[in-house]
């Protein structure tokens, strides 16, 4: 988060609500990809850490991002109103015309902004839930926390700052929207704050989607008690709010795991029970103890032989 202006708060407030709603957004896909891979767990730390490594040494990667953004943005977010949010239809990818007329022929009013907040958000629930095809879940929910402390270290060392500045102003040609980073009303969030939530209810939702609204509100509370620190410090990670909502409801969703686990059923010498055939086999000795020792020996390995087959 970057920029402040008379309406800080508000606008804030605003943003903090759009990146937990992008959260509760994404819904499960049918597997594309059966065989999956680790590393691509790393697309979201490697992202921004490559972009801001990107813009810092070259002169013209701002820019560059900023076409990039431009021209995968509406096809992505066409892709998401189709398959992958919630109530997702095909008719729904239509939506991206007029959302693009409106970020682009007003993209200095609140109306503007809000759609192109809206494309953004879209366009990173689409990213999100294709990266769930190809990378297992485990290793996405430690993807998402390194890109957090990742993240934090950038913004801690002050090596973050003059990159986000670059993108922040770099617009493309004729006035089109610049979908880089999300602006709304003088507040600034990074286009990866945003994929980062998505990735979380994406993940949220291949596990079958029991705590992605929890983690949305977790997301927003966190947010907001985030952003007090903008008193002193005036630029923030807006990553950490989806990491600490990812490790409260796995630390929840691992102690209700623990609860509903049914106890271990002990043997029947341990309950003081004895089964029919533990009874049958302590009649049979007891009545064969004035057989011969073969006798009651052969009584004893058919007893086990039965217990076993």
């Amino acid at each position: 988060m970057g920029a402040v202006s008379l309406d800080f708060p508000l606008s804030s407030v605003c943003l903090c609500a759009a990146q937990a709603g992008t959260v509760a957004l994404p819904c499960t896909a049918p597997t594309l990809v059966r065989v999956k891979s680790a590393a691509w767990a790393l697309v979201p730390v490697a992202s921004i850490v490559l972009a801001v490594v990107a813009v810092r040494a070259t002169a013209g990667a701002a820019s560059m991002l900023t076409y990039l953004s431009l021209a995968a943005v509406p096809p992505l977010a066409a892709l998401a109103l189709a398959r992958a949010v919630r109530w997702g239809r095909r008719s729904l990818a239509f939506l991206v015309i007029p959302l693009f007329a409106v970020s682009w022929m007003a993209r200095s009013s609140i109306a503007g902004q809000a759609a192109a907040v809206a494309l953004s958000i879209l366009a990173c629930v689409a990213l999100a839930v294709l990266l769930t095809q190809v990378a297992p879940v485990r290793w996405l929910k430690i993807g998402i926390v390194l890109t957090a402390v990742g993240d934090v270290a950038m913004i801690g060392a002050h090596y973050l700052q003059p990159a986000q500045d670059l993108l922040n102003f770099a617009t493309p040609s004729f006035d089109l929207p610049a979908f880089q980073r999300v602006l709304f009303s003088g507040v600034v969030m990074g286009f990866g704050d945003f994929f980062l939530a998505a990735l979380l209810g994406a993940v949220l939702a291949v596990e079958g989607a029991r705590y992605q609204g929890r983690a949305a509100l977790i997301t927003f509370g966190m947010a907001l008690v985030f952003d007090l620190l903008f008193i002193a410090i005036p630029v923030l990670p807006a990553t950490v709010p989806v990491a600490v909502a990812l490790l409260v409801v796995e630390r929840r969703g691992r102690r209700a795991e623990g609860a509903a686990t049914p106890p271990k059923v002990l043997g029947p010498i341990a309950t003081g029970i004895r089964d029919p055939l533990a009874r049958t086999m302590v009649g049979d000795d007891r009545h064969t103890d004035t057989q011969p020792a073969d006798n009651r020996r052969g009584h004893v390995v058919a007893g086990r032989d039965g217990r076993t087959g």
